[in-house]
């Protein structure tokens, strides 16, 4: 029998860089670096990432025959040379981006680093699979279709923005391009940063304020894109500055940054000077989140609408950073042609590592397809941590005689699920480590802090005292697969929590903590098939209170997903959380002074106002 063949694909000198390592074409590890390093979108090389790839694989640098990398400095080049003539940026511009296409092209330095081989010993095939190519593949190979449509739209990358294509068995024929400095991303991006949103990635921010706002500003918003023919659009560039002045843009290891891309044309435009991120949210700002959400979707559809007149297909696979806006995915199959719309765990930039290994395995080594990612669930596992131990080391280091920790070792998951679900449905909000870690930025029931949704207190309680953050942010419901026509409009089954849908109208007084002032929520589906442990713990919940919902958030607090048991404790121990179930271990948080069993939560808050 023949060795297997493993391909390592790695996004790189980017944000949220990534890894993924397949055997003979199935997925068996897929990572993001700031699990690892604790920084948010961590940008520069995937070293840990491509670490613990192998160590889940159980095997060597050695072992692994291709690497592929979502990156081509050599993409485009005519296009390039074009856009200098006609635009002529700034020089600033031009030596960033030149620094950045170095680092692509000697990736094979870091990588034999993390890879672990000596200077002299073979190093494995490089494949290098241009950005827009990689989210196509991201989207396409791993979907359940034979046939679909290819849609990947995000700010830019190796010069494109957005990518219309057809998939076919092991083939993607790219039908389209929309080139620099054209992008729906950006336009995003800009009125992101406007609102005061300056964070990288924070464009969902803008996405859960839109709902507070009224489409006041539609019409002005307009003017950033021109809609053209055939799904195509482009740029009003006078309220841009990246075409000239060029973007700052940090990619090196730590957190990415990107300076202002907005001109004082959109200033102009709106009326009002942007927002001061430390400045007050006002009405304002809403009704510009809610105008930007609507321009886009119309923007995006109308792409949509263009590859479908291409394709003919009623199938669709939908990736590119533009891809995380779950208000549109929702809404694809009302506004479009398509029927069937595919959204994978990791649309975003990571997602690349993801399609950059598969194009290589399907495109560039001609193998059939076969593997379809139906779970997210691809990280890091930790089944013997020793929590009793990791508990009173902090109780010992950090003694605080208001509290007292139960830890209680259960016999079965069973036994646990039944144990959190009655937790949970007497008000307590519960941290769930379970398992291997999730693949992409949702947290779907492996890492997640878990509440009842019916308690119309559980979305200020979590936002501000366990993820101390803005009151706006919505929280998402997780719903076994078999009930979601029961509480959702025109839903279908989604494990990613990649689409956003109505809350049935009779529903929605049940369901206050996870309906969003639009009365809608993104759901995810959960099935036994796909995760059985949390399948059985909302199963154990809608027993006791007739409704098989859970809400779900990530579990951390304005940092990375947590990865290990340590971390998870960690994060338990400095936020509100009244329990946290790791494997089939539960500590519960108790306040000392009452003994009565009350949610910790209330009587800490009833502590922190006394101080």
């Amino acid at each position: 029998m023949p060795d297997p063949v493993y391909v390592l694909g790695i996004n790189a000198f980017h944000g949220d860089v990534s890894a993924v390592l397949l055997r003979d074409g199935d997925l068996v590890a897929a990572l993001e670096e700031e699990r690892f390093r604790r920084i948010k979108h961590y940008a520069g090389f995937p070293t840990l990432a491509i670490q613990k790839c192998l160590e889940i694989a159980g095997i060597d640098g050695a072992a692994v025959a291709h690497v592929a990398i979502s990156r081509d400095p050599k993409a485009n080049l005519l296009q390039k040379a074009g856009f200098m003539l006609r635009r002529r940026p700034s020089l600033r511009a031009v030596f960033d981006r030149a620094q950045n296409a170095r680092k692509v092209r000697d990736v094979e330095t870091p990588l034999r680093a993390a890879l672990g081989l000596a200077a002299e010993a073979p190093g494995p095939r490089m494949h290098y699979v241009e950005h827009h190519p990689a989210h196509l593949a991201s989207a396409f190979f791993v979907s359940p279709f034979d046939e679909a449509a290819v849609v990947a739209i995000d700010g830019f990358g190796d010069f494109v923005s957005t990518s219309l294509a057809h998939g076919k068995g092991n083939r993607l024929d790219v039908l389209e391009r929309v080139y620099f400095p054209h992008s729906l991303g950006l336009a995003y991006t800009a009125v992101t940063q406007y609102i005061g949103f300056h964070g990288y990635g924070d464009e969902y921010k803008v996405m859960g304020l839109a709902p507070y706002g009224k489409p006041a500003h539609v019409e002005a918003l307009r003017k950033l894109v021109k809609l053209k023919p055939n799904g195509l659009f482009e740029l009003d560039l006078a309220y841009f500055r990246h075409a000239t002045d060029g973007v700052e843009m940090e990619w090196d290891e730590g957190y990415p940054t990107m300076g202002l891309v907005f001109t004082p044309a959109l200033e102009r435009l709106l009326g009002q000077p942007a927002r001061d991120p430390n400045a007050e949210l006002t009405g304002f700002h809403e009704d510009v989140a809610h105008s930007m959400q609507v321009v886009f979707e119309e923007c995006a559809f109308h792409v949509l609408r263009g590859l479908h007149e291409r394709t003919g297909s009623p199938r669709l696979c939908v990736a590119g950073g533009c891809g995380m806006n779950s208000v549109a995915n929702g809404k694809i199959r009302a506004n479009t042609p398509f029927t069937d719309v595919y959204v994978q765990p990791a649309a975003a930039d990571n997602g690349t590592a993801l399609g950059a290994a598969y194009h290589a395995w399907h495109v560039a080594l001609g193998h059939p397809r076969g593997f379809v990612m139906a779970h997210a669930y691809w990280g890091t596992a930790y089944p013997d941590a020793d929590v009793a131990a990791l508990v009173a080391e902090h109780t010992a280091a950090h003694a605080d005689p208001a509290w007292t920790f139960e830890v209680a070792t259960h016999g079965s998951i069973d036994e646990t699920c039944e144990a959190a679900a009655d937790l949970l449905a007497s008000g307590h909000v519960v941290g769930w480590f379970q398992g291997r870690m999730e693949w992409g930025s949702r947290a779907l029931g492996n890492r997640s802090i878990l509440a009842d949704p019916t308690r119309a207190d559980m979305r200020d309680l979590i936002n501000l005292k366990i993820k101390f953050r803005e009151r706006f942010r919505p929280f998402a419901p997780s719903i076994l697969e078999e009930a979601i026509d029961d509480y959702f409009v025109g839903a279908v089954p989604d494990p990613f929590m990649q689409q956003v849908y109505p809350v049935r109208e009779s529903k929605r007084a049940l369901l206050p903590a996870i309906t969003h002032v639009d009365g809608t929520g993104r759901l995810q589906s959960v099935s036994r098939a796909q995760n059985p442990v949390y399948h059985r713990l909302i199963s154990a919940f809608g027993a006791r209170t007739g409704v098989p919902i859970l809400l779900n958030t990530s579990f951390n607090e304005n940092e990375p997903v947590v990865d290990t048991p340590a971390q998870a404790l960690a994060c338990f121990f400095r936020t509100r959380m009244d329990a946290v179930a790791i494997g089939n271990t539960v500590v519960t948080r108790r306040p000392v002074a009452s003994g009565d069993g009350s949610p910790a939560s209330s009587a800490m808050e009833a502590q922190a106002d006394q101080r």
